[in-house]
């Protein structure tokens, strides 16, 4: 079964910008090990970058330092980067059409943020027919306090893990997800 590893939106506005992800432990370096053994293994890797086209928007604009790539992540080797302007990356992408050129059946999900963009990425994939893996301890997410209530980091992250399992995705750690790779 080919799979590809997707690297969403791992940027620095998640480090030091307005949105930084504190859920769970280790995120970056999960990914990045990810990434490694993806490259290891020969599993395609695509990286993911979120930009928004509407200049009020006060991060995730083109050219700034917010949206550039974290830099250990942009300087590791990556098989396609995609520029995104809404949550989930097959909407206005040539993802869909450039895994499917490659034979590929099961998507690796890693990124930012668990309840949006790797959520959404999620559910596009799985309605497009592909297997997805959601990696628990390489995707992140921050606490919410708006209108609608407040959630800490945790608890969200958990909730979006809990339904990505239920029908749609196979949650599983890095270090599992390296094992199967390897078997």
């Amino acid at each position: 079964m080919k799979r590809a590893l997707l690297v969403v939106d791992v940027q620095n506005e998640y480090f030091t910008g307005a949105l930084p992800i504190t859920h769970p432990a280790g995120h970056l370096e999960k990914i990045l090990q990810a990434m490694d053994s993806a490259q290891t293994q020969q599993v395609p890797t695509v990286v993911i970058q979120h930009f928004f086209p509407q200049p009020e928007m006060p991060f995730f604009q083109k050219g700034t330092e917010g949206w550039a790539l974290h830099p250990e992540v942009a300087k590791r080797p990556h098989d396609l980067l995609l520029q995104k302007s809404l949550p989930g990356s097959f909407t206005n992408t040539e993802l869909e059409a450039w895994l499917r050129e490659r034979g590929v059946e099961t998507l690796t999900l890693a990124g930012y943020m668990t309840h949006m963009c790797c959520d959404t990425t999620a559910r596009q994939g799985v309605h497009r027919g592909f297997k997805v893996e959601f990696l628990s301890d390489a995707t992140g997410t921050l606490a919410l306090d708006n209108s609608a209530g407040k959630v800490s980091a945790e608890e969200l992250h958990r909730a979006i893990l809990c339904a990505q399992q239920m029908m749609l995705s196979e949650v599983l750690d890095v270090e599992s997800w390296i094992a199967r790779l390897k078997s």
